[in-house]
């Protein structure tokens, strides 16, 4: 196989996490040695659930429960809830790579990268929930992150703008709060691994950054404009703050953009 977009589809279907995993490091090797080329000629079939085990369960974000970090069941739950959010970057990432076709070669590397990368989370993620004696499955999750997907599969600047830029920047928001609460309970641990997905994840909000901006440039339309006309038209404005700004400025977003959602989480 060397049609880039049938590989990043096969690693979009695999239904095992560690499948998954395999195929989404196999696929990043050939991308690297140049063995895979994207083909714009051949349209992707249209969006749908991505392949992903039978558990964890997914239900409404709202019926989650609450659980305190001061036990180890609460911060197995809070590593079990981080590595659904990667295990999904990782279906995220390639669909890009599948969805969205005649971009330049370096769009194709970038998300190809980022999903290696979330592999990678994941896996330290995986580890970690065993050492607490849990595997991913064992609690409940919910779906926001691939519902947006679906929502914005037919506009890649909608994609671009909400996906990295919003619901997964929003890991740049939380996670540091996180590191501190579980450094004080002496998880040095989980820590060590939520810092480097910290580190790692402000090259993935960036590329949604410059990938955004490409696609207003190419539609001659205003970044900061659009940005906020699309936030309004998929999602409202119910978005909650505080904002990270030193790592979401790193991720390219601009004093302006920050400014304004700091205002609408506020009036929300």
């Amino acid at each position: 196989m060397n049609d880039l977009h049938a590989a990043a589809k096969r690693c979009l279907d695999a239904t095992e996490p560690a499948e998954k995993l395999r195929l989404t490091h196999e696929t990043w090797q050939a991308f690297l040695a140049g063995d895979l080329r994207a083909d714009p000629a051949s349209p992707p079939e249209p969006i749908g659930p991505p392949g992903r085990p039978a558990k964890p369960q997914l239900v409404n974000a709202r019926q989650l429960p609450q659980r305190g970090l001061g036990s180890d069941e609460g911060r197995a739950a809070l590593v079990h809830a981080v590595a659904h959010i990667e295990f999904n970057a990782i279906n995220l990432a390639w669909d890009a790579v599948y969805r969205y076709r005649g971009k330049p070669a370096a769009y194709y590397r970038d998300w190809a990268s980022c999903a290696h990368d979330e592999a990678r989370h994941f896996a330290l993620l995986s580890d970690r929930l065993a050492e607490l004696g849990h595997a991913y499955g064992d609690f409940d999750a919910h779906n926001g992150l691939w519902e947006m997907a679906e929502k914005t599969a037919g506009r890649d600047t909608a994609r671009m703008a909400l996906v990295p830029r919003v619901l997964e920047a929003r890991g740049l928001d939380v996670t540091p709060g996180m590191i501190e609460r579980l450094r004080g309970l002496g998880d040095e641990r989980t820590v060590a691994i939520l810092e480097v997905i910290l580190r790692e994840e402000v090259a993935h909000v960036a590329a949604g950054t410059r990938w955004y901006r490409h696609c207003c440039e190419r539609d001659g339309i205003d970044p900061i404009e659009t940005f906020f006309a699309l936030l309004r038209d998929y999602m409202g404005v119910s978005l909650r703050g505080p904002f990270n700004r030193p790592a979401r400025l790193e991720a390219g977003f601009v004093e302006e953009e920050l400014d304004r959602l700091a205002a609408l989480a506020l009036a929300g």
